[in-house]
């Protein structure tokens, strides 16, 4: 293998330390760290937008199922699509809002329950996309460095990803994701044309693969279908990651304009990088890769295309799991430090002894992260179950906070419980052998997402409705009807 990836490669890292260690000196309060002092440009949120999505859920598990079933796997894509859309009214909204978390978010709107139990779903949920990062990462170092096994790869990855993100929380983020965001938008452009090229065209696509990859619903219906678009909608629609960006917008304007941006870069990047593990299936529909397809994309930057272009695509790949990475373990920490230790412990803490202890759950959550990614197997698998605990237990929730006058507290609680309860429960050992046949085989989005909403309409309907007082900062700020 050309030492070429190895330069590249570190030249990637150390470009990522550069940026963090350069946004360290700005970083001197709670908001600085937390939220970068709600600074962030339109064309900075962009792309940590843009890079907070897309990453080994897309670079791993999308690629994977393209890879076997073809262009059905855009259903994934397409239900962040839909979300994106909606989002494009919600951003100016939370952008008034102007909090910290989302959990701060449900005590203002609900109560300190709501607070406790959102943190909680969080943490299942970030940690768990945290984890398939890692696995992507170790993944990525194994196939350049053969002596580094797939293991050690993803202790190494978590230390990078743990240092990275420690250093200036949110700033750090947002601008290394503007490196990363550029860097991995043209060469996966770059390099799906030339494998499509290289494969002969897209008639010897076509002839090479079954038609059902490029039927609506693919080999497997539209239940699975839904199955893959609707967590990715509504984890989209809730995301925290996503609305810790707009607290952390210069202006509403700002929020606005990002998210334009945004969908036109998520809908290209998914959509290439789709196309790119299905013309790579017809390149190398044999052998080591038939084994891993989730690697297919990596693999084809080492073996598929020229050096230069291939070691970019791998350094860019690399570099957009850290990203990502990134983004999911410090949004958890953020919890932890903002809702737990400065809401309940130390309200009166200084801001040296909260950045201290931000950095300090940073380093613990890393460390949850890899111990999860030590016992997955499938990369989409686990996608789909860390979308389905934060798509059921909080979306619902969070969209009543900015759009309902009737969703009560005890409503939301019961809501976000029952979401995460039957999500973790739905395939675990307990449960799973005691489901009718005609439901194991189901994802557990439907009977988690049914459980939550039911929760939060009958509950909120029995109960008495929220205050004026309760209400008055989300109908005065974000015109909740």
């Amino acid at each position: 293998m050309s030492p070429l990836y190895a330069v590249v490669l570190g030249a990637i890292v150390l470009a990522l330390l550069g940026v963090s260690l350069g946004r360290m000196h700005t970083v001197k309060t709670r908001a600085d760290y937390l939220v970068a002092g709600r600074s962030l440009p339109a064309f900075v949120l962009v792309f940590t937008l843009l890079s907070s999505w897309i990453g080994s859920g897309s670079l791993l598990g999308g690629a994977e199922n393209a890879y076997e079933h073809g262009f059905v796997a855009l259903w994934q894509a397409a239900g962040g699509w839909l979300g994106l859309l909606l989002i494009y009214f919600i951003a100016p909204r939370a952008r008034r809002f102007a909090q910290f978390t989302i959990p701060d978010l449900l005590e203002a709107r609900y109560n300190q329950t709501a607070r406790v139990l959102g943190v909680i779903a969080v943490l299942f949920a970030y940690t768990a996309i945290t984890s398939y990062q890692i696995i992507g990462g170790g993944d990525i170092l194994h196939l350049i460095f053969p002596a580094i096994s797939a293991t050690l790869g993803r202790y190494i990855i978590t230390a990078f990803v743990i240092v990275f993100t420690a250093i200036a929380g949110m700033a750090s983020v947002a601008y290394m994701d503007v490196v990363i965001g550029l860097l991995a938008t043209f060469t996966l452009i770059v390099a799906t044309f030339f494998v499509l090229h290289a494969v002969g065209g897209w008639h010897v696509v076509t002839h090479s693969l079954p038609a059902s990859h490029f039927t609506v619903f693919g080999d497997s219906g539209w239940v699975w279908a839904m199955e893959l678009a609707l967590p990715t909608m509504l984890l989209m629609l809730g995301n925290q990651s996503m609305y810790q960006k707009f607290f952390s917008a210069k202006s509403e304007r700002d929020a606005r304009v990002a998210v334009v941006g945004w969908i036109i870069g998520t809908v290209i990047l998914e959509t290439i990088i789709v196309a790119l593990a299905v013309f790579g299936s017809v390149m190398f529909p044999h052998g080591e890769v038939s084994h891993r397809p989730r690697e297919i994309i990596a693999y084809v930057g080492l073996h598929g295309v020229p050096a230069l272009l291939g070691s970019l695509l791998v350094g860019s790949v690399f570099a957009k799991i850290i990203s990502t990475a990134n983004n999911y373990l410090f949004s958890p920490a953020t919890n932890l430090v903002n809702d737990v230790f400065v809401r309940y412990i130390a309200p009166n803490a200084s801001n040296r002894t909260v950045l201290l202890v931000s950095r300090s759950m940073v380093a613990l959550l890393g460390i949850w992260s890899l111990y999860q990614a030590m016992g997955t197997q499938s990369v989409l698998k686990e996608t789909l179950y860390a979308y389905t605990v934060y798509a059921a237990a909080l979306t619902p929730v969070i969209l009543a906070a900015f759009y309902s006058k009737r969703a009560t507290s005890a409503g939301a609680v019961s809501a976000i419980a029952a979401g995460t309860v039957v999500t973790v429960g739905w395939d675990s050992r307990w449960l799973h052998p005691y489901l009718p046949a005609g439901l194991a085989h189901l994802d557990a989005i439907f009977p988690a997402l049914a459980s939550a909403v039911l929760c939060l309409v009958v509950v909120s309907a029995v109960t008495p409705k929220p205050s004026a007082e309760q209400l008055a900062p989300f109908l005065q700020e974000a015109g909740a009807e």
